[in-house]
């Protein structure tokens, strides 16, 4: 069962590294570890030494695949252009919205201004007006970017995961899309278009058919198409702990295909000649493979739920090979398979989060009390001793989940649902046994005009869980912000849980300090000072507050960063800041930490004096190529800097020639065929 944990520790190192390695060695070093693993166990070896080879072995294996799989999915990343373009290309899917409105998914077929064998394969692009659907042949005027740089050093990298979605960049359009002609494109991007767009119309069908509150969470939770969802609901769901609920993940293909898998069973079970004459279990599982691939057809196979439905098919061919279902070792086996096709997924919150609560369940299955059934007992009390034992079970489900979980949460997205329990507890009976059911339904009978009972009675059971996550996000200490630990310590808090999982025994407990590494580890100090990508945008320490320089600007990168260092961000003071078109400083001389210019024309010597005189640092987004007398004692980062090394974190230190200490994004993020910076505020935009 340790045999995929050292693979993924081959994935996390590769995806650790600074510089890309050469694909050879890594598969030289892979085939002699295993050579040696093979060669041990022929020759009998004792498992003294055959079980440290085969650690050894998968550890390389999981190096030598990540490179294989970086290299296989290579395609064009979009420079960072200077002006806007035209793109013209096919609406592949409706991406959910972002700050700035709609956002498609457009397969280009032509860019202006770069050739063929540089056109990005897909481009992610936000768009005004009405939402093109999937199948249309758009053109669009737009500011194209390769894909947003971190926030912060550290931070979550969309520009790998994007890598690995061959998503070559972003675009903003600047103008409504226009439909155009274009030739046909290959059958397998029609493929894509018509699931999407069918996709696309169900989940239109249940908006229209339960409004767009209700409907916007039953049409994301059953097709994956956000863009009917609101925002402030979302804020909700994330404060009430709920927000798992409207990614398509490990817990809908779970309930999916349970429901199909039940369903199938009772139905065979009902028909006596078919009872005995086929294995009703075997039949059910089978019809819990095609409802969990059907499900990840209609979801648009996003890779979370590639992966749970990985995990699930595992399970129900378990069931067809007479083996049991829900073991550690079936598990084990998911997430080899899992890690193999998709070995960028140990670098991303989903896979760690879905297989840490997954094999904690597991864990708690195992060693879960089996009292002796009586022969006899009232119903009256075996009603009560059912509810206890059912009460009981979802408590210690959720408690073991939830601590499983906590370290990921806390160190991806710094944020702790104080009252999730609470939550997850009042709202699990309406998801498992109401609401997905009843959306699978309807779903399945919409198209042929007969879903609207089942939609309807689902849409009861979401406004309901809607007011049970409204009323705990509402009580007082809701949500508690902590801030990231260094980034070595998640693999050791990774590694306490499986420990605590995998291993027999009383042992196990020993994993359980390394567990808790996230929750108890010493943070570092925090930041002096943060200047986003491209110096458009910073933020200052003061009294435990992040003093924003520009409200409003890039404000995602700001709530990244503060929740990341775990400060809260509050608006600079007005009457004290001194703000035109193109800068911001403070009116006192050298009493702000920063100054700000964001014209993309560099400032003039006047001018970079008089922001010099205001601040210990000054952000220039354009390159400055020399510096006035006046900024001698000064930090000056320019556009230069930001174009190499992105945003940046700095640290007050009087050892330093220039008194500072900084760390930029470029430092952590390494150079990697993902790394490439474009303009700031354009992809934010996107």
């Amino acid at each position: 069962m340790w045999a995929p944990v050292a693979f993924g520790g081959g994935c996390a190192v590769y995806f650790g590294l600074k510089v890309e390695p050469p694909l050879w060695p890594l598969l030289l070093i892979a085939a002699v570890a295993a050579g040696v693993w093979l060669i041990s166990r022929w020759r009998g070896a004792a498992r003294l030494w055959t079980l440290p080879l085969m650690l050894l072995a998968c550890f390389a294996l999981g190096l030598a695949v990540s490179k294989l799989r970086t290299d296989a999915v290579a395609a064009p990343i979009a420079p960072a252009m200077a002006e806007p373009t035209v793109v013209e290309g096919w609406v592949v899917d409706v991406d959910s919205p972002g700050s700035a409105g709609p956002r498609v998914v457009i397969a280009p077929v032509r860019v202006r201004g770069l050739a063929p064998e540089d056109t990005p394969e897909r481009l992610r692009a936000t768009v005004r007006g009405s939402i093109p659907e999937p199948g249309t042949a758009i053109r669009l005027f737009a500011i194209i970017n390769p894909p947003p740089a971190p926030a912060s050093p550290g931070a979550y990298d969309f520009g790998r995961n994007a890598y690995f979605q061959s998503l070559g960049g972003v675009a903003f359009g600047l103008g409504e899309p226009r439909a155009i002609d274009l030739a046909p494109p290959p059958w397998s991007l029609r493929a894509a278009m018509a699931v999407n767009a069918m996709r696309f119309d169900l989940a239109r069908r249940i908006v229209e058919r339960l409004g767009p509150r209700t409907g916007g969470v039953a049409a994301a939770m059953t097709t994956g198409q956000e863009a009917w969802l609101d925002p402030a609901e979302v804020e909700i769901m994330r404060d009430s702990g709920l927000a798992h609920i409207l990614s398509i993940s490990g817990l809908h293909m779970a309930v999916v295909g349970g429901f199909a898998f039940f369903l199938v069973r009772f139905l065979v079970a009902c028909w006596p000649w078919l009872a005995l004459r086929v294995s009703g279990k075997k039949v059910a599982a089978w019809g819990g493979l095609i409802a969990v691939g059907t499900y990840l057809v209609v979801s648009g196979h996003p890779p979370p739920a590639e992966r749970a439905a990985i995990t699930a098919s595992i399970a129900f061919i378990a069931i067809l090979l007479d083996r049991q279902a829900i073991t550690m070792h079936a598990l084990a086996v998911a997430a080899f398979v899992v890690l193999l096709l998709q070995p960028e997924a140990i670098v991303t919150p989903g896979f760690q989060m879905s297989f840490a609560a997954t094999a904690a369940l597991v864990a708690l299955v195992e060693v879960w009390p089996r009292r002796p059934h009586e022969i006899s007992v009232p119903w009256p009390i075996r009603i009560v001793q059912q509810t206890g034992v059912w009460v009981a079970a979802a408590v210690m489900a959720s408690l073991v989940a939830g601590a499983a979980t906590g370290p990921f949460a806390m160190q991806h997205f710094n944020r702790t649902a104080m009252y999730g329990l609470v939550a997850n507890l009042a709202t699990a009976p309406l998801s498992d046994f109401l609401i997905m059911p009843a959306l699978a339904l309807g779903a399945l009978l919409e198209p042929v005009g007969l879903g609207a009972p089942f939609l309807w009675l689902a849409g009861q059971g979401i406004g309901l869980m809607l007011a049970i996550g409204a009323w705990t996000a509402g009580l007082p200490g809701a949500v508690k912000t902590v801030a990231s630990a260094p980034d070595y310590v998640l693999p050791i808090a990774f590694l306490g849980v499986l420990f605590c999982c995998l291993w027999r025994g009383p042992l196990r407990w020993l994993g359980l300090p390394l567990a808790m590494a996230v929750m108890i580890w010493p943070r570092a100090p925090t930041p002096d000072l943060w200047i986003g990508d491209g110096g458009t945008q910073a933020a200052f320490v003061q009294d435990g507050k992040a003093v924003v320089t520009r409200p409003g600007v890039r404000q995602f990168a700001v709530d990244v960063w503060s929740r990341r260092r775990g400060v809260e961000p509050i608006e600079r003071p007005a009457e004290s800041w001194t703000c035109t078109r193109f800068s911001c400083a403070s009116k006192t001389l050298g009493a702000g930490p920063v100054a700000v210019w964001w014209g993309k024309k560099a400032p003039s010597d006047e001018q970079l004096s008089s922001l010099c005189a205001t601040a210990e640092v000054v952000s220039i987004r354009a390159s400055v190529s020399a510096l006035p007398q006046g900024c001698a004692n000064r930090l000056v980062l320019d556009g230069t800097d930001y174009a190499r090394g992105g945003a940046v974190e700095l640290w007050r230190d009087p050892a330093s020639a220039s008194g500072w200490r900084g760390v930029w994004t470029a430092d952590v993020r390494g150079h990697r065929p993902w790394s490439r910076f474009g303009d700031a505020d354009a992809a934010d935009a996107a």
